[in-house]
């Protein structure tokens, strides 16, 4: 990299983990116009964190990357008071954040960016993000935005598994049976915890482990694919509120002896 060219993540894959997540939470509950200044906020934290972690891991030209840092979180912080003069219990995710980008740190540190470890610490803090625009759009701290977080952590995890089959560990098999183990028990999940609608987001990531996990792939066509995968959660977020409101609505029906009607997917 040049010394002037502009500082991005190329990582494309958090491109993807950055906004999904977010767009995921933000269906849940009720999209809001100020939901544009809480993105742009999260986008440019994850601006900083890729020059902050450069300077983490390579100490010569740290002033460079701690420049840039400093650039983009301080855009950050500019966008992040409006919604934080809404609601400042947004405040509270700097907790958990808190405790998670000092792993990111100590793998840069060892230049170990590529163990899984670090690779499920970011997926967790970029879930984090779906919760944070769930709350925003009106839900509160409950199950539902656990299962945001969970949902979000559960499918880029799986991508990881599946990206590491098919690059770094294309040799080796395990981790081509990991990515097919993990991904069979995927969709049972979210049957097991009540919403079953969300085990069809997870079909389309089963079928691309099954038939392409181990394969030599082109990064351009994984990326191809993870978009359209990543396209699954975005769009079965709202009934992830919405159809489970209606479900528990029915059920205090029957229980009273009302008459109620539940259209599947009809949100």
């Amino acid at each position: 990299m040049k010394r002037g060219d502009i500082v991005i993540p190329r990582e494309h894959g958090g491109w993807a983990m950055v906004g999904v997540p977010f767009l995921f939470g933000m269906m849940a509950g009720h999209p809001r116009w100020v939901h544009a200044p809480l993105f742009l906020a999260w986008f440019l934290f994850y601006l900083s964190s890729y020059p902050l972690l450069q300077a983490v891991r390579r100490r010569r030209d740290s002033a460079r990357w701690l420049r840039w840092a400093a650039l983009y979180g301080a855009a950050a912080m500019i966008c992040l008071i409006p919604p934080l003069l809404d609601d400042p219990t947004l405040l509270y995710f700097g907790i958990p954040l808190t405790l998670l980008i000092p792993v990111l740190a100590w793998h840069a540190k060892r230049k170990s960016e590529r163990a899984i470890w670090n690779d499920l610490c970011g997926i967790l803090i970029f879930s984090l993000g779906g919760a944070a625009a769930y709350l925003y759009s009106g839900g509160g701290w409950d199950r539902d935005m656990a299962a945001i977080v969970l949902f979000s952590f559960l499918y880029f995890s799986g991508t990881a598994f599946f990206v590491k089959s098919v690059f770094r560990e294309r040799k080796n098999k395990r981790w081509t049976r990991y990515a097919w183990a993990y991904h069979l028990l995927l969709p049972f999940v979210p049957l097991a915890i009540g919403y079953p609608y969300l085990a069809f987001a997870f079909l389309f990531p089963l079928a691309r482990a099954l038939a392409l996990a181990g394969r030599a792939m082109r990064p351009m066509t994984v990326g191809m694919i993870e978009i359209g995968g990543s396209g699954a959660v975005s769009d079965l977020g709202r009934p992830v509120v919405h159809v489970n409101e209606r479900l528990s609505v029915n059920a205090g029906k029957a229980k009273t002896g009302r008459s109620g009607c539940f259209i599947p997917f009809a949100w």
